[in-house]
């Protein structure tokens, strides 16, 4: 497994290296310490599985940077480690495409577990946002628990909705699920829609936050090959 780290603070960098030595004892971690040898070093590395992507870089702002990486590179899922907690970064950070949002605080215990829950297709948000809410999203109470597991059909998803809300989770257009799929836009949009309902939600980034709050699994979901034509499922 092969993990970039993107962050300028030399303390940060050595506590993740115990971190992730803890996900697999195998794990290869290169580094960068700001925007610029951080681009290089996801150009370099397109399959890393996993990029961990510090907010407060020097030489960008971290919102612009997560959504240049994320149109740049969209096969390597990224997470923000970040020193705010703050609901509206979490958001943005989610409609920008993370697949979750650690902040720097969080125990070794508890950012174990995040990452855990994000490797095998969850995505993971702090507890707190949970109670904090604004005009533009409204939360659930509940704080999730990165140990909790939920599978797609204790939801009622079928098989094929669960691999579209995988892709959908990675911050992946409908045109680019169609396209992986092999699916028409319109069934796709059709799966969207029977998501959202079954949350019980009205967005992409409210469905993101409450799969987070449940702990939903999507592990082992897509098809090991991109499907080939296009069929209405």
């Amino acid at each position: 497994m092969k993990i970039l780290v993107v962050d300028d603070h030399p303390l940060i960098l050595e506590a993740l290296q115990h971190v992730l030595q803890q996900l697999d004892g195998e794990v290869e971690v290169l580094s960068a310490q700001c925007a610029e040898s951080g681009r290089e070093l996801v150009a370099a590395h397109p399959d890393a599985s996993l990029l961990l992507l510090d907010l407060q870089l020097p030489g960008a702002y971290g919102m612009s940077l997560l959504s240049e990486l994320r149109q740049s590179h969209p096969t390597v899922p990224v997470v923000v480690l970040s020193g705010s907690d703050r609901r509206e970064d979490v958001l943005q950070a989610i409609d920008l495409g993370a697949m979750g949002f650690i902040p720097k605080r969080s125990s070794s215990r508890v950012m174990l577990q995040a990452l855990r829950l994000i490797l095998s297709g969850g995505v993971y948000v702090p507890p707190e946002i949970f109670t904090q809410r604004d005009s533009a999203e409204e939360a659930p109470a509940a704080a999730n628990d990165p140990g909790r597991t939920l599978r797609p059909r204790d939801l009622g998803l079928t098989d094929r909705q669960a691999q579209v809300f995988a892709l959908l989770l990675q911050g992946k257009s409908n045109k680019v699920i169609c396209r992986e799929l092999g699916l028409a836009e319109g069934t796709v949009k059709i799966h969207v829609a029977a998501i959202l309902r079954a949350l019980n939600v009205h967005t992409r980034t409210q469905a993101v936050i409450e799969a987070s709050r449940l702990g939903l699994q999507l592990d082992g979901v897509l098809p090991n090959r991109p499907a080939a034509g296009v069929r209405p499922q």
